[in-house]
């Protein structure tokens, strides 16, 4: 399996020598699936909309885009808009060949309206745009470079909003993306047998964990439709006929099933949103379920927890690799159990393409020995069994606190 660029070394399961500060032993997105490829060839990789692909073959139409995107002169440092519809394979297939090109993808839902997909193309400046059919429309001229892809190049850039309503581009490295997929194999186990649901947007950063969930163990994607995703009453039989055992979903849409939806499901992951007590109690009767918390700034996911009626909701103890710590306003530690703006640092930090705006939310704290460190502006409180949600507040701040086996 050759997922690299035709002017450059084979990519099969680890990276040449880290570049930059990356950490040793950082490696790609594209090094994982080789691996997978390599262990699960003959597996289901991909069931879109009946039609399946192994892993194996899936390798060869990602590689068949990937050398059309070299042609263009595509490669390392350019972004490709990725905009095709949503539950088909042609989807996943563009965003594999654009990761694959070297470059970063850059996705926009197609139910999107054009005016936002227009302002994030600009805003990302992508040099051209894979859509349906797997069409490569060019925008303006690429600068990537043909070079080898290394970890500490971006693998994706995902606008979001926040807490205000203009969009913020986020870009994230290989190293941070490799990180955070292999850091999720720590917390629950995905089997090659598993068949995981793909029913987010891939405009949203969660979709990232529905995909590496799969590509990760060798399981197979089963992307549903839009319509289903959003009907309760469609989303239990969907489920149950295409045999999905692992979920990742916000709350929202959960608390719209019947208890039945998750008969056949054994892991569910939600996240995105505050977990209401009620419905974590309820679903982990019957499923294995992880509450999981993470700005898009820091690679989907932060911390984690799995939950168990009766026991009180937290987000967790921060993921492998990642360090969070809790201040007050004043950016001095707050003692435990007293409500603290959550601050995190480590492998998944992101950065903001617009430099200020980088410089100004992903500022040094000196207390805390971290050159980068991104200010949530999400209240916490730290208790024995990990972080408890608040809610919002500006400008709070708290102690370094790292993951604690």
């Amino acid at each position: 399996m050759n997922l690299s660029n035709n002017n450059s070394n084979m990519l099969t399961g680890g990276s040449g020598a880290p570049a930059g500060d990356v950490a040793l032993g950082a490696r790609t997105l594209v090094d994982i699936l080789a691996e997978t490829t390599l262990r699960f060839g003959d597996r289901i990789a991909l069931d879109a909309e009946g039609r399946t692909l192994t892993y194996g073959e899936l390798a060869q139409r990602v590689e068949d885009l990937a050398a059309r995107l070299w042609a263009t002169g595509i490669g390392a440092g350019d972004r490709v808009g990725v905009h095709i519809s949503s539950g088909t394979a042609d989807l996943y297939v563009g965003i594999l060949g654009v990761l694959s090109s070297g470059a970063a993808y850059v996705p926009v839902d197609v139910d999107d309206p054009p005016a936002r997909a227009e302002a994030i193309w600009a805003g990302a400046d992508v040099c051209a745009i894979v859509g349906d059919g797997l069409r490569i429309t060019q925008r303006h001229a690429p600068v990537g470079d043909s070079r080898p892809l290394r970890p500490d190049d971006d693998a994706w850039v995902i606008f979001t909003s926040g807490s205000t309503a203009v969009p913020k581009a986020v870009a994230v490295t290989h190293a941070s993306a490799a990180a955070f997929v292999d850091a999720e194999t720590q917390l629950w186990t995905v089997h090659e047998t598993d068949r995981v649901l793909a029913g987010l947007s891939v405009g949203f950063d969660a979709s990232c964990e529905e995909m590496w969930l799969a590509w990760r163990s060798g399981a197979a994607l089963v992307p549903a439709p839009r319509s289903v995703v959003r009907s309760a009453a469609d989303l239990g039989p969907w489920l149950a006929s295409h045999h999905i055992t692992v979920v990742s979903t916000v709350p929202t849409l959960a608390s719209m099933w019947d208890d039945h939806v998750v008969d056949g499901v054994r892991l569910l992951i939600l996240g995105g949103e505050a977990l209401p007590t009620d419905l974590a109690w309820r679903l982990s009767e019957r499923v294995e379920v992880w509450n999981t918390y993470g700005p898009t700034e820091a690679t989907v996911v932060t911390t984690a927890a799995r939950m168990s009626p009766g026991v009180p909701v937290l987000i967790g103890q921060p993921l492998e690799g990642w360090e969070v710590a809790v201040l007050d306003e004043h950016d001095q530690p707050v003692a435990a159990g007293e409500p603290g703006e959550l601050m995190i640092a480590g492998v998944g930090l992101g950065r903001y393409l617009d430099p200020e705006l980088d410089r100004q939310r992903y500022a040094p704290h000196r207390a805390c020995g971290w050159e980068r460190t991104y200010r949530t502006g999400d209240i916490v409180r730290e208790w024995p069994d990990g972080y408890a949600f608040v809610g919002r507040r500006d400008d709070r701040g708290c102690p370094v606190r790292r993951r604690t086996s």
